[in-house]
């Protein structure tokens, strides 16, 4: 085993998951077995392990139950934290990197205070944002397994990191246990590699271990990150179909060529199997109240948890998101399910959607030329609803000593009156024309008029046409914004934050 220079560079992950089968002592036996399989190796080896916080993890309802078989695995295999950190201090001894999945947000915290190096996004949790957003407040490397999504919401995870400036690398996975050869889709990892090329990307298997065909395929086609699920059959323990003994990663590492016959389909997000969807249900965990709740409340945060098992009809953690909003259309008692039938939805994703495209529109006529990433901002002061009336779009370039963006009005918007205490700005009309309010009255800018706006002074403006403009100035501090309108400055949710690819962004919104 090497060093840590580059943990996402031919990286094997070893996944430990429940197969320890709540007996520490078996689960150091597959720690110490699958060293000497791994030893002859020149690769990084990382030994992973599955943590879930039982008692909030499972609704207190369903704690004893055997009518789920999750639940039942769960508890069947559960260690306490002594035992937990014993088999990570096992693995550490041993020189693997230690890698962990958390399942919910207590589990981050353990992570955390036991010191992992790496941890892990499990598919079902891949647009688990509550956990996300938990995972990403670490300052842990990260890598996140794709199986079971869409394009889309693959997209949306990626930029979700990079806003976060997360090191983290993704996994092609298909997440049917045992998966079929014909379902392994390798060709997946050329099309994550070319959409994705500054981002490591990894295999994670769920194949029959004898199978050692993928594995060279994968390493042909470029990938960066292996990963598979390991354990030791006994007497007492019986091992599942997709996990491999010492003996079988031996000859999984050695693996080196590759087999045509198991690459799916390139250029495309792959089918996702119903199979699979099947599987993966079960693990996602459900929403519920946490207190009684009278009808027509609008539900937050501060109402829910997230637990399993999954009911019918329930709305799960991957359904909680910004751009929703969940009203409660009957009474519900703590610990209640929250059901799809019990709320009426009310989605803001058309607002974003609706603007996005008449910027869209402006662009192209206006000929303005793009970066091929584009940092993109809704500056909405009184709510995404009114944002056609007040506030603006902006595309940030550049924010170092000296910042650009691009800001766009839409015909009729208006920016209301505010000033800046460290910025000076200046602004270049691209595009239609700017009605600009600097204290002395409104003055009428259009394509090629300059005007400066120092820090300190008041200004206002608004856009009968539409208008695009450039604002070069000093660095951007997010919070030296002051506002005539205190509403303005007590609404914490007044920008919303997309990144798009240029390309993306003119073919994808018709």
């Amino acid at each position: 085993m090497t060093g840590r220079e580059d943990l996402f560079q031919n990286l094997f992950v070893f996944d430990l998951a429940n197969n320890h089968m709540g007996d520490a002592v078996h689960g150091k036996r597959i720690i110490n077995e699958i060293s000497q399989a791994t030893s002859p190796f020149d690769f990084p080896c990382a030994l992973k392990f599955q943590y879930r916080d039982l008692d909030t993890f499972i609704h207190p309802q369903y704690r004893d139950s055997a009518d789920f078989k999750y639940v039942k695995r769960f508890q069947e295999t559960r260690l306490n934290d002594d035992e937990l950190l014993s088999l990570k201090q096992e693995a550490d001894k041993l020189g693997f990197i230690s890698m962990c999945t958390p399942f919910d947000e207590k589990s981050v915290d353990k992570i955390v205070a036991f010191d992992f190096e790496i941890i892990k996004v499990a598919s079902c949790s891949f647009t688990d944002w509550p956990l996300l957003e938990k995972i990403a407040q670490t300052d842990k490397p990260i890598i996140a397994s794709t199986a079971g999504a869409s394009l889309q919401e693959i997209d949306r995870v990626v930029i979700f990191f990079k806003h976060r400036r997360k090191k983290f690398a993704i996994m092609h996975c298909v997440g049917e246990y045992p998966t079929a050869e014909d379902h392994l889709n390798l060709n997946q990892i050329d099309f994550f590699k070319s959409r994705f090329p500054d981002i490591a990307i990894g295999y994670s298997t769920h194949e029959d271990p004898a199978n050692l065909d993928a594995v060279k395929l994968a390493v042909a086609k470029g990938s960066q990150i292996f990963e598979r699920h390991i354990g030791i059959a006994t007497e007492k323990y019986k091992l599942n179909a997709y996990s491999s003994t010492p003996d079988q990663v031996a000859d999984w590492m050695n693996a080196a060529r590759e087999a045509m016959q198991m690459c799916g389909i390139a250029g495309e997000r792959r089918e996702i199997y119903q199979k699979e969807r099947d599987d993966l249900q079960g693990l996602k965990r459900g929403v519920f109240v946490k207190r009684d709740i009278a009808p027509h409340h609008k539900i937050g945060l501060e109402d829910i948890f997230f637990a399993i098992p999954q009911l019918d009809g329930q709305i799960t953690a991957n359904d909680i998101s910004k751009y929703s909003e969940y009203i409660l259309q009957t009474e519900l008692k703590t610990g209640d399910a929250l059901r799809k039938k019990d709320v009426t939805v009310r989605d803001i994703t058309d607002y974003v959607t609706q603007a996005v495209i008449k910027v869209r529109d402006m662009l192209i006529e206006s000929k303005v030329h793009l970066p091929h990433m584009l940092q993109f901002e809704l500056s909405h002061h009184y709510g995404l609803e009114q944002l056609e009336s007040w506030g603006a779009i902006i595309i940030n370039c550049v924010n170092r000593q000296y910042c650009k963006k691009l800001i766009i009005m839409l015909p009729g918007q208006r920016h209301p009156n505010h000033y800046h205490k460290i910025k000076e700005e200046t602004f270049q009309i691209l595009s239609g024309e700017l009605i600009l309010d600097l204290g002395d009255g409104e003055k009428r800018f259009g394509p090629g008029d300059i005007v400066l706006v120092e820090k300190g002074v008041k200004h206002s403006f608004r856009s009968e046409t539409g208008t695009i403009f450039e604002e070069v100035s000093s660095t951007h501090y997010p919070n030296d914004s002051y506002y005539d309108d205190r509403k303005i400055l007590e609404n914490q949710n007044r920008k919303t934050e997309m990144t798009f690819w240029t390309d993306w962004f003119y073919e994808s919104l018709e």
